[in-house]
Order: structure tokens, then sequence, then C-alpha cells
């Protein structure tokens, strides 16, 4: 398996090298030069008699990898990645109403969904460089569960180090604890005076910096990287299989950066049967102004009781965009260049009307959050978290079929964004016992300017070379 670049000018590189760069060198995002398809009794006959995640995810990654390690190496790397995981199905799930199913994505060691791919691409990592004998230095943007996920993936491990940037005040308590708490001297965290969408411009124009990224061997753990979203794509196919075998599912996702929802739509073109993906965006509603309208239109960014999606540029959006122009990479970065110079992008109205057969998406507000936190604890007893209630409210206002199942991804514990869950419920989730103390911590992290030089100083002078 080779890779593309979204801008079309990037020559096309291995698995390895896709990894350990995540950005191409023209600015644009890897996807695979062809998707790989997979039949769903066919892959359950693979699987084994009794299917784990385990199982289905070494099936699922096998083709996107190959070349790049043995079959027998793969399969090693995905049980160490989720033998620290507090439930033995990985992603269980749960039926809330007839037709609405939760898939618990929160049983990782950060209690966030990022955890799902990180722990796998950190092993990954760590097998590449021991092979390679290579240092490299991890950059990556947060606007909240990234960072602390990426961190405890790749924390004490020789061959890295870390940066993590996140929004200064602008994420939960306990979202920077998570890392800010990590006392391992390869990892370092830098507080942005700004938004996420300031930690991401700067990381992007770290790697878009040749002198400075052979500098420090710089490397992503954001979905930019594209093993990120590969590893997303099995729970995509796992939950399928678990709610309705091979019947047609719909998918209703929490959305910022777009790479969760995309990496649902990544298992859609490997053969799953997929209805809807249901895009649900809370007051900074970028991704619903584009499926509504065709026009993406970034606008000042507001603080949410779901922060994680306080998001106006959505990097992985790109590689929908790339999909959906034919896999035109000239088409993408004139679309992109409109959007630096203009500040919008828009598709024509027959690609809207194309986009809206598997697309749909909605907006749901604080009050909105609040209410579906209470209305599910009443109905079921469960708590969930904001983030998750967004996309529950989304879900609820998009069925369309009874008999088509929804699976909603619940994407935090509800004890990450406990302000908001006892606001809803008078319950305060607690942290689970390996977190118990995590409010008693030390912090350890550094204010920095909105300011790229100020942050390029920084890092060259933590990164071990």
């Amino acid at each position: 398996m080779r890779y593309l670049s979204t801008r079309g000018k990037a020559p096309p590189v291995t698995f390895t090298d896709v990894l350990l760069k995540g950005l191409a060198p023209d600015g644009g995002l890897y996807l695979p030069e062809q998707w790989p398809t997979f039949d769903i009794n066919d892959l359950q006959k693979r699987s084994g008699s009794k299917p784990t995640y385990e199982s289905v995810a070494g099936e699922i990654i096998w083709p996107f990898v190959e070349g790049a390690f043995s079959r027998k190496e793969l399969d090693d790397l995905i049980e160490r990645a989720y033998a620290t995981f507090t439930s033995q199905r990985i992603v269980p799930t749960k039926n809330f109403t007839e037709n609405l199913w939760l898939a618990e994505l929160f049983h990782g060691p950060t209690l966030a969904f990022k955890d799902i791919a990180l722990q796998l691409v950190g092993q990954f990592f760590d097998h590449q460089l021991e092979k390679s004998s290579e240092r490299i230095t991890i950059v990556g943007a947060t606007s909240g569960d990234t960072g602390s996920a990426a961190i405890e993936a790749c924390r004490d491990r020789d061959a890295m180090d870390i940066i993590i940037l996140h929004p200064h005040g602008k994420t939960s308590e306990v979202q920077r604890r998570q890392m800010t708490t990590v006392q391992a001297s390869n990892v370092h965290n830098i507080a942005i005076e700004g938004n996420f969408d300031d930690c991401q411009n700067l990381v992007k124009a770290m790697f878009q910096d040749v002198e400075f990224n052979r500098a420090i061997n710089i490397s992503a753990v954001n979905s930019i990287n594209w093993a990120r979203v590969m590893a997303q794509l099995v729970y995509y196919w796992w939950t399928a299989m678990e709610v309705a075998g091979t019947r047609q599912v719909s998918f209703c996702v929490p959305s910022g950066n777009f790479g969760n929802v995309f990496a649902g739509y990544g298992a859609h073109l490997t053969g799953l049967p997929v209805h809807k993906f249901i895009v649900a965006s809370n007051t900074n509603d970028v991704l619903d102004r584009f499926f509504t309208t065709g026009r993406m239109e970034a606008q000042a960014v507001a603080p949410t009781l779901s922060p994680s999606m306080d998001i106006q540029i959505s990097s992985n959006f790109e590689r929908l965009l790339f999909e959906t122009l034919d896999r035109d990479g000239v088409e993408v970065e004139s679309k992109f260049e409109e959007f630096r110079n203009e500040g919008f992008l828009a598709v024509d109205q027959l690609t809207l009307t194309q986009l809206k057969t598997k697309w749909a998406s909605s907006r749901v507000n604080d009050d909105e959050t609040l209410t579906t936190i209470a209305s599910i604890y009443e109905e079921t007893g469960e708590l969930i978290d904001p983030h998750t209630a967004v996309g529950v409210a989304a879900a609820k206002q998009n069925i369309e079929d009874p008999n088509i199942p929804i699976i909603c991804l619940a994407t935090a514990h509800p004890s990450k964004f406990p302000e908001a869950v006892h606001a809803a419920t008078g319950i305060k989730p607690e942290l689970p016992p390996h977190l118990a103390n995590l409010h008693q911590r030390e912090e350890v992290f550094s204010v920095l300017p909105n300011n790229l030089e100020d942050v390029k100083e920084f890092i060259l002078g933590k990164a071990r070379r």
C-alpha cells in the first residue's frame, strides 16, 4: 500500500513514511492510493469463531500496513495496545432506545476515544524507531483529549520527545491535568494564549518549515496523521457488526476536527454498509453550516460545555473534499487557497446534493446539551458527557427510518466533564481509581504567546537530538 497527498504534488510514499512524518511536504494529508474492500461475512469468518476487537483490528489494518510490519508483528502490537483497556470488548455497545445505540469509546487509560488510536500509534512509533534507530520529536495540538491520550501513549520512551500545545484556559480541568501532571522527562506541555485553531495553525506551520522540521525530526500525533484515522476505522466495523450484523446502520459523531467521522467514511469506502453519517456540532457549527449550505466559513470560536469541539477549522475535512472532488489534488489545493484568501470555500449545488445522500448534520447548543444529559439519565440511569450529549441530541433530530439503527459515538467518560454533568443531573461523576488523585498531582506547563518563533525556540530548547 502506498499513500497519496490530498494536494496532489507530493510523491506517493509508504506507510512507514506516513507514520513518521504525518503531514505531506506539499501541505496535504495522506490517504491510501486505493481503499481495500472487506465483506462483513468474510471478515467475521477470518476474525475467528468468536471475533474479538483485536482480531477484527488485525484484519482491517493489515492491508494498510503490509510491507511495514509482518502480520505477527501487527497482531502483537495490537494486543499490547489494548491490554490496558478496562473493557474486554474494548468498545462495548449499549442499546438506549429501540434504534439508538451508544458505542462507548472511553475505556482506555485517559477515558477518551483518542486512546483507541493513539495507544496503537504509540506502539507503531516505538516498534519502527527501534528498527530504524531513529529519534523523533512529536509535536501536536489538542482541544482537550488528543493531548493526554498522545502523552500517555508516548511517555517515558527513549526514542521520542512529545510536545503538546493546548489553548490556555480553554480545556476542562480534568483534560488539562491529565496532560500537565505527567512526570516524564520526554513530555512537555505548552499552553498557547489563543484557541485550538491557533494551536493547530502553529503545528501546521512548524511542519511546513523545512529547516525546523529537519532540526528536530518532527512527527505528528494529531489526526492529520493517517495512522490515527486508520486505527479508528476498526470500531466502525466492530460496532456495526455488533449492532446490526450485515444490515445497514447510521452513525452520529460529535465532531470538531472531523477525523473521527471521516474514519467512519473510510470504513464505508472499504465496504461497510452505512446509511448516513450524522455530524453533530455544538455552537461552533462550521460543519453543520457546510452540510446545510455547501459553504465553509470560519467564525469566532465560542467557548461551550463541549470544549473538544470548540473548533472552526476542521483539518480532516480536506480528506472528505479530496474524495468528493474525485481525488483531484489541484482542485483541493485551489479550494483551500480560496479559504485562506477569502475566508471561505464552497462547493456547487450538485456536489452538495450528492453529499447529502450520505451526510446529515445538526447544531446543538449548551442548553440542549444539558437537557439531553438530564433526559438520558432520567430515562436510562446512564451518565453521559457533554460531547456525547451533543451527539445523542443530533441523532434524535435525524431519525429517518426507525428500522435503521443509529450508533452514537460516546467519545469521553462523564468524569472528564464533572461540572456539566452535575449541572444537568445533580450527580458529580467520580474519576476511576487510577486517576482518583488527579487534582492533587503537581502540574508542569509553560504559557506562551500565539507566536510561531517563540514556540519554535521553546521546542528547540527541549527536543533531544
